[in-house]
């Protein structure tokens, strides 16, 4: 019985040093803060001159307060409070050059962010290519329109046929 008396008290004697080890790492070490989440987002992140791009972001627990989100690639836009979130829309102007912009964001609780907006400046045809439907594609000769009364009056004269061999002839027969 001695020689189980002397296992539980080693046994408890090491429960104890765990429990207090335990209990100093839990009371020194800094507990996590939940939402910490401060960030914004540009959609979409590569966009043409003169397109509309909608501004997301997050300021941790300053979300129901407006922000600010500045770039070179569109001026200064305020941010306001939607379903949690920051949101805005800014049109990034014609004459913009391309390149990639910082896009920062500054919160009311003075927390910060940046993201990347890459602006894009390719040439845009005005219209497409006078292709019509196919055959019928205008030239500049007429040609079309040519097409489409030569079309109708083999259409009128192959009525004119069927109309003629379908019609009895009247007589007497001997």
């Amino acid at each position: 019985m001695r020689g189980l008396t002397a296992t539980h008290r080693a046994l408890s004697a090491v429960l104890t040093v765990l429990g207090v080890v335990g209990a100093f790492v839990l009371a020194t070490v800094a507990p996590a803060r939940a939402g910490e989440n401060t960030f914004i987002e540009v959609t979409p992140n590569s966009a043409q001159t003169g397109t509309r791009v909608h501004i997301r972001a997050g300021c941790d627990s300053a979300n129901n307060r407006q922000a600010e989100a500045q770039s070179d690639a569109f001026g200064r836009v305020m941010l306001k409070p939607d379903n949690g979130f920051l949101t805005g829309e800014v049109t990034i102007p014609g004459d913009k050059q391309a390149g990639e912009y910082a896009v920062e964001l500054r919160c009311a609780n003075n927390a910060a962010a940046t993201t990347t907006l890459t602006v894009l400046n390719m040439a845009q045809p005005s219209k497409g290519p006078n292709t019509g439907g196919g055959g019928t594609a205008d030239d500049g000769r007429g040609t079309g329109s040519l097409l489409l009364v030569g079309g109708l009056a083999v259409a009128a004269v192959a009525a004119g046929f069927g109309v003629f061999g379908t019609r009895r002839r009247t007589g007497t027969r001997t």
